[in-house]
């Protein structure tokens, strides 16, 4: 195995910060399962097909640290503990989409990998913090359904370019993966357009699922009162509302 910082750094910190917390069984199977998804990224033959050889094995570290393991870690969280820290969802989608972006510039990105042992190690901890951003508003979040689900449609929709232009541009764009020693595997072209559609279908079905679940949750709550929506706004309602949620959302 090739074990990376991530691996053997940040995992054990995150390990003690949530036990910290003192999380119900069913949340501390949420943070095992990020916590074994981050190691598996990084402490596997994934990380040097990462770091050496392969965009797409790169991308699924990225896709881990920004998406999946954010989510399972905020889910992690109690919901009586850290109850005053607030994200705005516009502000956590912009900086989640502007690390995405930002990131993925051709000489950013390979000026990253070409200094493993401090850059790299900032994007992925960018990564980690911009994903716990973008979730926080939908779990931890009081807002009603009907704006969450908007809230991950238009996370899907914008997020969703960059893979499709990795797939569609029909040059490789990377420097580092174009000169990269292969025996086996597929070309530098092939590896990136495996690496957008992998990407592109990843956050397709992430957040698809997410936004269908919100989705449907609005409409039972509107059959269950056609003026939730506008009585949510404010006084008795939201409360009730947010009480609403909080049960649904209790493991």
């Amino acid at each position: 195995m090739h074990p990376s910082l991530e691996a053997v750094g940040l995992v054990p910190a995150l390990a003690v910060g949530i036990a910290a917390l003192e999380p119900s069984r069913d949340r501390a199977l949420a943070a095992a399962a990020a916590l074994a998804l981050i190691f598996a990224a990084f402490a596997t033959e994934l990380q040097h097909l990462a770091t050496h050889t392969f965009l797409w094995a790169h991308l699924l570290q990225n896709v881990v640290l920004a998406e999946w393991a954010p989510a399972l870690l905020v889910l992690a969280i109690p919901e009586h503990r850290l109850r005053t820290i607030r994200i705005p969802m516009l502000p956590a989608l912009a900086a989640w989409l502007g690390t995405y972006y930002v990131w993925h510039l051709p000489v950013i990105y390979d000026a990253a990998l070409r200094r493993p042992h401090t850059l790299l190690h900032v994007e992925h901890v960018t990564y980690l913090i911009a994903g716990v951003a973008v979730w926080w508003p939908v779990i931890r979040g009081n807002q009603p359904s009907g704006v969450k689900a908007l809230y991950l449609f238009a996370a899907f929709v914008l997020a969703s370019p960059l893979g499709l232009l990795l797939a569609l541009i029909p040059r490789a764009i990377y420097p580092f993966y174009v000169h990269a020693p292969r025996t086996w595997g597929p070309r530098p072209l092939a590896d990136q357009q495996v690496a957008g559609v992998t990407m592109a279908l990843e956050q397709a079905a992430v957040f698809f699922a997410v936004f269908a679940l919100y989705f449907f949750r609005f409409f039972r709550e509107e059959q269950r009162d056609p003026e939730l929506l506008r009585r949510s706004g404010s006084g008795p309602g939201r409360a009730a509302h947010h009480e609403l949620e909080r049960q649904q959302l209790r493991p």
